[in-house]
């Protein structure tokens, strides 16, 4: 079973970006690409930059934002809308990731300098629980989820969010202007989670931490945290 039925786009795809179309054809396999790629720090000279699945494939990277363009239009190929959820954070350091439904349960395919921050299983009754997964592991120096916002990038149609050469900023736009669903925690459940982030960086300053309630719905993570 794949996501809600849908008609399907039929982008034109190079040869390349069909024959990989074709290799990953479930959220897990989408993942396990994605953590193939070195994460992108927009180190380019042109600075920062905005991706779509073609531009991923070309320069072999991607930051948080292009990873859920990429997995939206792979995924899309098999019956999953293009479904994004954005999170909002105290520091402005906001997260979108790729979200779909499979067995009436929700999942995510994302990517991002933060372990915690990936894919999580389709183990998840609402939009909501699958937000919720992601409030611990979000905490550290400054980071603290207060809202999130799920979308359908199809609103965008006729827009190429898809395989544009250029960088794709109207996608960005729509997630900023989105009305976010508040997220509401305690300061001393956070306050908690900063002091165990700050101890697990004393302790280990070169590494993140993987080790959070819940890890089992997590998918895998790039070998790179491991290392």
């Amino acid at each position: 079973m794949t996501g809600d039925s849908i008609c399907i786009s039929r982008p034109p795809f190079t040869p390349h970006e069909r024959n990989l179309v074709r290799r990953l054809r479930t959220p897990i396999q989408v993942q396990r690409f994605l953590n193939s790629l070195p994460y992108n720090l927009e180190l380019s000279p042109q600075g920062k930059t905005l991706r779509t699945f073609r531009g991923v494939v070309y320069h072999r990277t991607a930051h948080c934002m292009e990873a859920a363009l990429a997995a939206a239009t792979i995924l899309e190929q098999y019956g999953y809308p293009p479904l994004l959820m954005s999170f909002e954070s105290v520091d402005k350091l906001d997260h979108v990731i790729f979200v779909y439904r499979r067995c009436g349960r929700w999942g995510s395919v994302a990517r991002s300098r933060d372990p915690g921050l990936h894919g999580r299983k389709p183990a998840f009754r609402t939009t909501r629980d699958l937000a919720l997964s992601y409030v611990e592991p979000y905490v550290d120096d400054t980071g603290r989820i207060t809202g999130y916002a799920v979308v359908d990038l199809r609103k965008l149609d006729p827009y190429d969010w898809r395989l544009s050469e250029k960088n794709v900023w109207k996608t960005e736009r729509l997630l900023q202007d989105l009305p976010h669903r508040p997220i509401r925690s305690s300061d001393r459940r956070i306050d908690k989670f900063r002091r165990q982030y700050r101890l697990f960086k004393k302790l280990h300053p070169n590494r993140k931490p993987v080790n959070y309630a819940g890890r089992d719905r997590w998918t895998e993570l790039p070998k790179s945290f491991y290392e």
